[in-house]
């Protein structure tokens, strides 16, 4: 069996900001604790939660640097390291491993995409110039790039990509991706509403938005499962449906950091071009937390 990074709930965690816009990393330290303390599987690092697309160069690097020393070996690190320019990831995959980081994120490349022999290309270059396990990231969404069934099957065979973050919706797909990759693919619902369904399916956990607000509930969600405590699993899924509604009702993560702040967090805003959302979506996501006793 390859090595696997974690199984459960991994945060991916939001980048807090301070007033004149730079990083806040007194409060993201703050927010890793608070994360460990609440039974968080592992920190996922400068993902698009994390703001990725629009921190600089030194912003990204110095973020992954401060996560892995906060978090201390407590939980495993995952580091962001995507790009749309093969040579650019390869080169955040080797600073992820030089700051101390347990493995790597990497989206499929955006904008300018590629085609399914581009991706397996992209990703074996990646994975052949570090030794830190590869999380791949499906979401074609935001990318507008798609890994196929039988992509993910080819790039199993690398023996450091060990699992996929999944984000296109498609159960059925999730379903064909494992029964081709069987135990040499791990897979991580990369959608909230869909945690228990891809465990279902053999998924190992998630990599979440909402372990932002509710990182022990998250948590639960999938150690129930694990436990063969499905209906209760299923029940807390269930339950929380609506704040992870709440939490998607504008882009991400525009919504969470709303959450945060209401929360007490402080965590800043986001950086431009997302904005402030409306006062209908702050009341939506005011009223969930209300629910849920977070306010």
């Amino acid at each position: 069996m390859k090595k696997r990074i974690f199984t459960g709930a991994g945060v991916a965690i939001v980048t807090p900001m301070n007033a004149d816009g730079s990083v806040n990393f007194e409060k993201l330290g703050e927010l890793i604790d608070w994360q460990v303390e609440n039974n968080t599987d592992a920190i996922i690092i400068c993902g698009t939660t994390g703001e990725s697309p629009t921190l600089t160069d030194d912003e990204h690097l110095k973020c992954i640097y401060y996560a892995t020393e906060r978090t201390a070996g407590r939980i495993p690190v995952v580091a962001g390291a995507s790009s749309n320019d093969t040579a650019y990831a390869i080169m955040l995959a080797k600073e992820s491993k030089s700051a101390g980081a347990d493995g790597i994120l990497c989206v499929t490349p955006y904008y300018n995409k590629t085609s399914q022999t581009g991706l397996i290309k992209h990703y074996n270059m990646i994975a052949d110039a570090t030794d830190l396990p590869v999380i791949l990231y499906n979401v074609p969404s935001r990318t507008g790039c798609n890994i196929q069934p039988n992509t993910y099957l080819e790039l199993s065979k690398h023996p450091n990509i060990v699992a996929a973050k999944e984000a296109n919706g498609d159960i059925s797909s999730v379903a064909l991706t494992k029964a081709l990759c069987g135990d040499n693919l791990d897979i991580y619902s990369g959608n909230d509403d869909q945690i228990v369904p891809i465990l279902s399916l053999g998924g190992i956990g998630v990599i979440s938005v909402l372990s932002n607000v509710l990182p022990r509930e998250t948590h639960d969600i999938c150690q129930l499962y694990f436990d063969g405590k499905v209906k209760e699993s299923a029940k807390l899924q269930l339950d929380l449906i609506s704040m992870v509604g709440a939490l998607f009702c504008d882009v991400n993560p525009i919504p969470v950091k709303a959450a945060l702040n209401m929360m007490g967090k402080n965590v800043g805003s986001c950086r431009m071009p997302l904005c402030d959302t409306s006062d209908a979506n702050l009341e939506r996501i005011k009223n969930e937390l209300v629910r849920l006793n977070l306010i």
